[in-house]
């Protein structure tokens, strides 16, 4: 199997796992039945960023989009090659292609313009990266580290070599004896800022086409209107390359203070841009926290409205003693807290707080009650998760210890964790997800949109999931799940876990589950689709008899339950749907 197939498992339409290596290969054959089908994707991408963001090029980059197509086609694929690949330095036996044909030929017009450099001066380090061991050894033979016992690796022999070779020469200059050659791509910068136009952002890149080409990823068509972009003037991508640079700096152990200095204090206009900022800060200010330096990270949260923020903040003034500060910060998150999690917290915080300050302790809020199943099995032989054991011992169970006699029937149990739940809302408002809203979707391979976690996601599309909601108040919602289920099968979503949803499944969810109960738990998600994606129960036991279902929450041994757990369990009670939590232990040998 390919790196590439292994990199991204494909998954079939409906969920079952696929020969992974026989589709790969098959699906290739076929691709490269067009020879220059990266070539066709490169000229997708100019072409779209060239209609699209025209105000906001430079001068060169407008001119490179120009001038590559009127270059021969051999020479704009071997251009696209070299772009694609890493880095930006490339042996000419590297660079050889069936379909470019001769190399110096199709390297000619990209030297001749300025894009390639076939002699650039490379330093010692840049050379190695060029060489094969054994060319080292030809080259520097006299002056290689030498040991007693075994061959120096090339990291030693370019440690041992630095005091001897320095400087910069061409590859010829280097090794005279070869008759190879390094050239060096130009114009990285150019190509980098026209895929961040198009993708708008710096992790997707060029294997998304391919992907898609071999079907091993299928997204959602949807309409793009002219105020689709993810970004609305050169400032904005400029200071997208900031923020990314300034991240990339913390994340390589800079000193965090530099780093500070350099985030700007003024939130950005472009909301992908503060929600980065704020990310950011939030990264930084964690990383405070986590060293002890908890006046460093109120400042610091302080600084930022990531999702979470504010809470930390209180606790990072709780852990300096800071009681009074952090009292005052909690009262006001109280009575206006960003999400449930933040509620939760909350309520752990403030006695704690009140008790550093002498206040009244306040009455003690009962706990919400689960129901309980306590399991002994035996432990599996296969290495199955503690989950998938407690699946097959309830399944095999004939009499079920449950409190009412109507659970006394076959069941199948399913285990599903967040899957079935998301797969149902999303098959539900999928209308609703890739609704066509400004700046939202921006090219051909999101898998949602980009506001997903945005606080106004839902406020933003609120006739639309009002509109898919409303079906679950009639029969409606059961043919539009399912016609979607069919039509959209593989289609990347979101919240549809296509590796997890069969007919069986399906068909067993939509007659065991109340329209009212699914309607609670997508209200539920969309209130907070950050936090309440997870979280859900592990398995599902569905009555088909009795139409009717429990959801169970797995525990092992020494396990115990999350806080997002915890809030869907209270959640589900509150709300009258059947959910226990299942507590297992090992049985003595």
């Amino acid at each position: 199997m390919t790196a590439l197939a292994k990199k991204h498992q494909y998954v079939g339409a409906v969920g079952r796992p696929q020969n992974v290596g026989t589709i790969f290969q098959s699906k290739m054959a076929k691709l490269l039945e067009n020879r220059f089908y990266y070539l066709d994707n490169f000229q997708l991408v100019l072409t779209w960023v060239a209609q699209r963001y025209d105000d906001l090029l430079r001068h060169e980059e407008r001119q490179f989009i120009e001038h590559f197509h009127s270059l021969p086609r051999a020479s704009r694929a071997l251009l696209t090659r070299m772009v694609m690949r890493k880095g930006d330095l490339f042996r000419s036996d590297k660079l050889i292609y069936d379909e470019i044909g001769v190399v110096d030929a199709a390297m000619a017009p990209l030297v001749a313009c300025g894009w390639v450099d076939d002699r650039p001066l490379l330093d010692l380090e840049a050379l190695f990266g060029q060489l094969k061991k054994s060319e080292i050894t030809h080259i520097f033979g006299s002056d290689l580290l030498k040991t007693a016992n075994r061959t120096p690796t090339k990291t030693e022999q370019l440690l041992a070599l630095r005091t001897t070779a320095q400087g910069q020469q061409c590859f010829s200059g280097w090794y005279p004896q070869s008759v190879e050659c390094v050239y060096q791509l130009r114009i990285s910068a150019i190509c980098d800022d026209i895929k961040l136009l198009f993708f708008g952002n710096l992790h997707q890149d060029w294997t998304e086409f391919v992907l898609a080409d071999l079907g091993v990823f299928t997204y959602e068509k949807v309409a793009f209107t002219s105020s689709s972009r993810g970004f609305q003037s050169r400032q904005d991508v400029d200071d997208y390359h900031y923020l990314f640079q300034c991240r990339e700096r913390f994340l390589e152990g800079e000193d965090p203070e530099v780093v500070l200095n350099d985030i700007p204090n003024a939130c950005y206009s472009n909301t992908l841009l503060e929600a980065r900022r704020n990310k950011l800060l939030f990264q930084i200010g964690q990383h405070y926290e986590k060293n002890k330096a908890y006046g460093a990270a109120v400042a610091v949260y302080e600084r930022s409205n990531y999702s979470g923020a504010r809470v930390r903040a209180i606790r990072s003034m709780e852990r300096c003693g800071q009681f009074g500060l952090a009292l005052a910060l909690a009262e006001t998150a109280q009575c206006h807290p960003e999400s449930e999690a933040e509620k939760q917290q909350l309520a752990r915080i403030l006695p704690r707080l009140s008790r550093q300050l002498g206040r009244p302790k306040e009455p003690t809020i009962a706990k919400i009650s689960h129901q309980r199943i306590d399991l002994s099995i035996w432990p599996a032989i296969a290495p199955v998760s503690v989950e998938e054991h407690a699946r097959d011992h309830l399944e095999k169970i004939e009499q079920r210890q449950v409190d009412s006699p109507a659970f006394n029937a076959q069941s199948r149990v399913f285990y599903v964790e967040n899957g079935l739940i998301n797969s149902l809302f999303g098959l539900l408002c999928w209308s609703a997800v890739f609704a066509p809203i400004p700046n939202a979707f921006f090219h051909p391979f999101h898998t949602g949109p980009v506001d997903l976690q945005s606080p106004d996601f839902h406020q933003r599309r609120e006739q639309q999931f009002g509109e898919c909601l409303r079906q679950l108040d009639t029969d409606q919602y059961l043919s539009t799940i399912r016609q979607c289920f069919k039509e959209k099968a593989g289609v990347q979503s979101p919240f549809v876990f296509w590796h997890l949803l069969t007919d069986e499944l399906l068909d067993l969810a939509l007659l065991c589950l109340p329209a009212d109960h699914l309607k609670r738990c997508f209200e539920r998600v969309l209130s907070d689709i950050k936090s309440n994606r997870a979280g859900m129960p592990d398995l599902i036991q569905f009555w088909p008899d009795q139409k009717t279902y429990r959801m169970i929450e797995v525990k092992g041994p020494g396990d115990r339950l999350q806080d997002n757990q915890l809030r869907w369990l209270d959640y589900c009670a509150k709300h009258q749907m059947p959910v226990a939590v299942c507590y297992v232990q090992w049985a003595a040998s």
